[in-house]
């Protein structure tokens, strides 16, 4: 599945928004990728992951024990890429601003990590992930997504594996490009929701 399929599967379900949004970043950007409207259709999610899962395969010469996801948006994904790959999933969440392990989820020491993530912009997220995942002493191996935003500039601090990589747009709130100042912002994402 290349770039251009993945975006297809987006925009069939509503889910490639244009306008003036604010991205969990706190970037600015005329497109927005609702990836709730994608993960709300199982069989479309199944043939996204598998894909990505044949991709993760293709490009890691060692098998992971183990997926690891962000709340909320990995959640999904992470989910079904361990049913893809025959693999534990579980997730972190934040608590006091800061990626954990809760509800009883554990890793061991030496245990191989895939992260999944569903759209990756600048790798911030990622790599406070990845860094509560290596405080546990777990090998955290790679990460892969859906889509990497930010056209392959990302870094997470380990191999990135994404589906479709693009390069939209994105800037900071101070300075937006006249088109897009003109036209109200809105915040579509789930950062900043309390758990």
């Amino acid at each position: 599945m290349d770039t251009q399929a993945v975006l297809n599967e987006f925009r069939a379900a509503g889910a490639l928004l244009e306008g003036h949004f604010v991205l969990s970043s706190g970037l600015r950007s005329p497109v927005f990728l609702q990836k709730a409207k994608v993960f709300a259709d199982a069989k479309r999610t199944a043939t996204l992951c598998a894909a990505l899962a044949d991709m993760v395969r293709d490009h890691l010469d060692q098998k992971p024990d183990i997926i690891v996801s962000p709340a909320v948006g990995g959640i999904v994904p992470g989910y079904e890429m361990g049913r893809q790959m025959d693999l534990p999933a579980i997730y972190v969440e934040r608590e006091d601003g800061a990626f954990r392990l809760r509800r009883g989820f554990e890793l061991h020491e030496g245990q191989k990590v895939l992260v999944v993530e569903d759209i990756v912009t600048t790798g911030l997220s990622s790599r406070e992930c990845i860094d509560s995942l290596k405080e546990t002493g777990a090998d955290v191996i790679a990460e892969a997504c859906l889509i990497d935003r930010s056209g392959g500039k990302a870094d997470v601090g380990v191999p990135l594996i994404a589906l479709a990589t693009v390069e939209f747009p994105a800037y900071p709130a101070d300075d937006l490009p006249p088109e897009l100042a003109a036209i109200p912002a809105t915040k579509p994402g789930s950062r900043g929701l309390q758990a």
